[in-house]
């Protein structure tokens, strides 16, 4: 019961802010507090974090794994793992067996963050649309918010974020400025 009660509590709060992060967008009131750090230490610790956190999600038929590549960067380091976690939590969903594999690749002046799964792909109506509230032609719980605020908070840093099917599955990945 105490179990339940907690994951409930975890997933309200959740919900909570996700809302006021919505709103904040629409006010155009979202505040970044950028510092410097280590992209690989960062994305290491979420893809833990959310591992250890959906256990029960993510069974011994999904593998997550993180390829590193030593990258530090200047963002905000709370923000960009909220992003992290929403793609993650948006794979999980539509990857049942085979695996969620997080890279990071340096292009020039630019960082490009993959989250790549075996799910199955984005739908051809949604593809467009994806980012936007509400988005989804799925009955998956959830408040359907997380890739709405991802892209705002990718394009506040002066990033993009996208999405692409492939023969595997799909992938969702986004970029930031490297210096």
């Amino acid at each position: 019961m105490l179990d339940a009660i907690t994951r409930n509590a975890k997933r309200l709060q959740r919900l909570a802010e996700d809302v006021l992060d919505a709103a904040r967008i629409g006010n155009k009131s979202l505040k970044l507090n950028k510092d410097r750090f280590n992209l690989d230490e960062m994305l290491s610790n979420a893809v833990k974090d959310y591992r250890n956190q959906n256990e029960k999600v993510i069974d011994s038929k999904v593998k997550i794994t993180y390829v590193h590549a030593d990258i530090s960067i200047e963002a905000d380091k709370g923000r960009i793992t909220q992003v992290i976690s929403n793609l993650l939590s948006n794979a999980a969903k539509y990857t049942t067996e085979g695996s969620i594999i997080v890279s990071t690749e340096r292009k020039s002046s630019q960082i490009v963050i993959n989250i790549k799964d075996t799910g199955t792909g984005i739908d051809s109506e949604i593809l467009p649309k994806l980012f936007t509230k509400f988005a989804t032609k799925s009955e998956t719980i959830g408040t359907r918010l997380g890739l709405f605020i991802s892209k705002s908070i990718i394009e506040a840093h002066g990033g993009n974020i996208w999405a692409e099917n492939n023969t595997n599955g799909r992938e969702l990945l986004f970029t930031l400025a490297y210096h």
